[in-house]
């Protein structure tokens, strides 16, 4: 790689095969699993049971169809690894083209269109969100669901419960309060728009006299709703209106996000470059109007779950900018405390680690998932930085494993270190997506003394054994 001239990027089988030869090497464990239809989210459920040496996970996907087969949401059961049990060389012995035997398909929910987003409730992870191609947001209980055998022709499932007000379509823009079961989305429209899933107890309660779980699909509501487009029959589900909508972008909203401590604080990016922070006690307007946050559409933000202070955007212009809150613009222009650039395609997702405040992680249509330590920006013994000038300061770990757009990843909070990634593999491989479970080994992220001092217990043990 260091005799390339610099403008000649590798080419993306040069990467893959050059990332698959150092997979023993950079992972504590690494589990591939190739996926018939490209999927467009993923995330972590709750966890199951912990055994000695691997524990038992929830997993939510979404299988985006050509239409030959329903689109549906999929609920598997994911075999984690624990740190340090995995040998090198049975992490490295992987098929591109095989199943991973650590993920299986434990239910099957026919999606009224294809599922674009999915985002758990903290407060029960077994309830989902869902946005389709529709103004409507999606409630799932999915322990409560029926298995579904996806077949053509086969009937929608029917949601739980069904959010309305938007006017447009909401296709990617949603998020799930960590403190109060709120839900808020984006859309089409222009807007933001807040809900509480408590509102479809009380409307139960008022409707029959009786409260009913979410989970239960009261089909006793007053409320019939359309969903996923007019060639499908009304179904039954109940539905609530919002309790707020919050209008101030000039385009489309493509990411919304809480503030981790407050129920009525949060933030929206769109295709209008801003980044706007609201405040529900205070009024259905922006609260702080960033202008120009970056110089292209923002895809994707994230609030730091340990420091409220700090806010990721990742845009089109293939950059993440991490905002403080306390200091937002100058001259309605966003000034960023940093500009992350290691992508050199359009950032699709950000999210910060659950496990260390200063560490994130941004997947772009390059095909790469980056792990950043905000922390290392400016330090002297940013060791890689020095040792390889071109690095982008703060970038310490690059995972290459897949092909084609990564669009969509998710921090695992219940096994530090731990992330599920998937790319969308129609246009490289022809194939249709790749899910990826991995852990980076700790040596790379661990105290530098702490390691340097295990290394050394080695050195000796080895000059011991050879001895």
């Amino acid at each position: 790689m260091k005799d390339r001239g610099k403008d000649t990027e590798p080419s993306v089988d040069e990467r893959y095969t050059q990332w698959k030869s150092l997979v023993p090497v950079l992972y504590d464990w690494l589990a591939n699993h190739n996926l018939v239809w490209p999927s467009l989210s993923c995330r972590w459920g709750p966890q199951l049971e912990q055994a000695t040496y691997k524990n038992r996970q929830r997993l939510y996907l979404s299988e985006q169809t050509d239409g030959s087969v329903p689109n549906t949401l999929v609920i598997a059961n994911c075999e984690v690894v624990k740190p340090r049990v995995a040998a090198a060389e049975h992490i490295s012995q992987f098929n591109e083209e095989a199943r991973s035997p650590f993920v299986k398909k434990y239910k099957t929910i026919i999606h009224p269109g294809e599922v674009n987003r999915i985002r758990e409730l903290p407060q029960n992870s077994k309830i989902v969100a869902t946005h389709t191609d529709s103004p409507d947001v999606l409630i799932w209980d999915v322990e409560a669901q029926p298995n579904r055998h996806a077949v053509l022709g086969a009937t929608n499932s029917r949601p739980d419960l069904i959010l309305t007000g938007h006017q447009d379509n909401a296709e990617f823009a949603l998020a799930m309060c960590p403190t109060e079961p709120f839900v808020l989305s984006g859309g089409k429209d222009k807007s933001v728009v807040l809900w509480s899933i408590h509102d479809h107890i009380s409307t139960l309660a008022a409707d029959t006299g009786t409260t009913k779980s979410p989970g239960s699909g009261g089909t006793n509501s007053k409320h019939a709703s359309k969903v996923g487009g007019s060639a499908d029959k009304p179904i039954d589900s109940p539905s609530i209106g919002p309790r707020g909508i919050y209008q101030g972008h000039n385009d489309t909203v493509e990411d919304v996000q809480f503030c981790p401590s407050s129920a009525q604080e949060f933030c929206s990016v769109g295709d209008d470059s801003c980044l706007i922070l609201w405040d529900a006690r205070v009024g259905s307007t922006p609260v702080v109007k960033v202008e120009k946050a970056h110089g292209a559409d923002i895809h994707c933000v994230d609030w730091n779950p340990h420091d409220v202070n700090f806010i990721l955007t990742g845009s089109a212009d293939a950059t993440v900018h991490m905002f403080d809150r306390r200091n937002l613009t100058s001259g309605d222009v966003g000034s960023p405390v940093h500009k992350f650039e290691g992508h050199n395609a359009a950032v699709l997702c950000v999210q910060w680690s659950p496990d260390k405040s200063s560490v994130f992680g941004s997947s772009a249509e390059d095909g790469i998932l980056n792990i950043w330590d905000h922390e290392k920006v400016g330090k002297k013994h940013d060791s890689i930085g020095s040792k390889m000038p071109n690095f982008p300061p703060g970038l310490f770990f690059r995972h290459a494993g897949h092909r084609d757009k990564v669009v969509d990843f998710h921090w695992n909070a219940s096994d530090p270190w731990t992330i599920v990634s998937v790319s969308d593999d129609c246009e490289s491989t022809g194939g249709g997506g790749t899910l990826q479970i991995w852990r980076m080994i700790d040596l790379i992220y661990r105290p530098e003394e702490e390691v340097l001092a295990e290394l050394d217990k080695f050195k000796s043990h080895i000059l011991t054994c050879s001895s």
